[in-house]
């Protein structure tokens, strides 16, 4: 029995909860179909070039898998990564998304995002993987989202870097030597001494 492209791609939102015309040209139907499901209501478009199903649950990082369909390149990092961490209360308005220092800038005006430019090992340095929706999100790992918080802390603010600090030493996400050897990568070891023996 043929499976109808309709089927195809419903199999493939099962998987995937969100998919780009990328992704069913990858199984070798045409983009253009997903317009032609959104037109007949099967599909929804919940952001340019981003489609789902009407009656999916999106998570609490709905925007965050947003934008690395988007930009699978990127990372995300500093308070959506404190967030995805649950190292903060606040819900950044904006997606934070490192990417290298030469790359292009992801255009999409939804989600909003900001950018953070990485390079050398403070790029690759402590990359975990998650999947959420069916997307594989790339996210630093508690330490290394430390370090970074206090390298930008400028941008975020001294206290956030702080508070994040002591939460997660508190929920024991990561060690004191992890903390210590991401704050090397970063080249914060200085900065974050004082903080870190304070605490110790």
């Amino acid at each position: 029995m043929t499976i109808t492209k309709k089927d195809q791609i419903l199999q493939l939102l099962n998987r995937m909860e969100i998919v780009r015309p990328r992704d069913v040209e990858a199984i070798g139907i045409s983009g253009a179909y997903l317009h032609w499901l959104c037109d007949h209501g099967i599909l929804e478009r919940t952001s340019r070039g981003l489609y789902a199903l009407p009656d999916s649950q999106p998570s609490e990082f709905r925007s965050i898998v947003e934008a690395c369909k988007r930009s699978p390149h990127a990372t995300v990092c500093l308070l959506s990564a404190l967030r995805m961490h649950d190292l903060t209360t606040q819900s950044p308005h904006e997606v934070w998304l490192a990417i290298g220092e030469k790359d292009r800038k992801p255009q999409m005006t939804y989600p909003p995002i900001r950018v953070a430019r990485f390079s050398g090992e403070a790029r690759s340095f402590g990359m975990e993987y998650r999947m959420i929706e069916g997307v594989t999100i790339r996210v630093y790992s508690p330490a290394k989202t430390i370090a970074d918080c206090f390298k930008y802390r400028n941008k975020i603010g001294l206290d956030v870097a702080i508070e994040a600090l002591k939460d997660c030493l508190r929920s024991r996400k990561a060690t004191m030597d992890e903390i210590w050897e991401a704050a090397k990568v970063c080249r914060m070891a200085n900065v974050i001494r004082p903080y870190l023996e304070a605490i110790a």
